[in-house]
C-alpha cells in the first residue's frame, strides 16, 4: 500500500509536468497579435482560454502530488516511530 500511494503521487506529478508542458507549447504556437511588432493576426482569449486553465489544473495536481509525497513520508516516519 505504501509504494501504491508513492507511485500514484509520482504518476499526478508528471502527467501534470507533461501537461504543463503540453499547455505552454500551446500558447507559444500561438500567433502574435495584430498590434503587436511582427504580429499578423489579433489572437481571442478564448484561444487562450484552455492552455491557461490546463496550466492551473497542472500546478493544482503538482501540489496535491507534493502534499501526498509529504503525508507518505509523515506516515511512514510515525509507523517507524510506532516500531521503535
Amino acid at each position: 500500500m505504501i509504494s501504491n500511494v508513492m507511485n500514484s503521487a509520482t504518476s499526478l506529478i508528471s502527467n501534470a509536468q507533461q501537461k504543463a508542458s503540453t499547455a505552454a507549447q500551446t500558447i507559444a504556437n500561438l500567433p502574435v497579435q495584430a498590434q503587436e511588432v511582427g504580429g499578423s493576426k489579433d489572437v481571442g482569449s478564448a484561444d487562450l482560454f484552455k492552455p491557461v486553465l490546463s496550466l492551473k489544473e497542472a500546478e493544482l495536481e503538482t501540489s496535491a502530488g507534493a502534499k501526498m509525497i509529504k503525508v507518505h513520508e509523515k506516515t511512514l516516519g510515525s509507523l517507524l516511530d510506532v516500531k521503535a
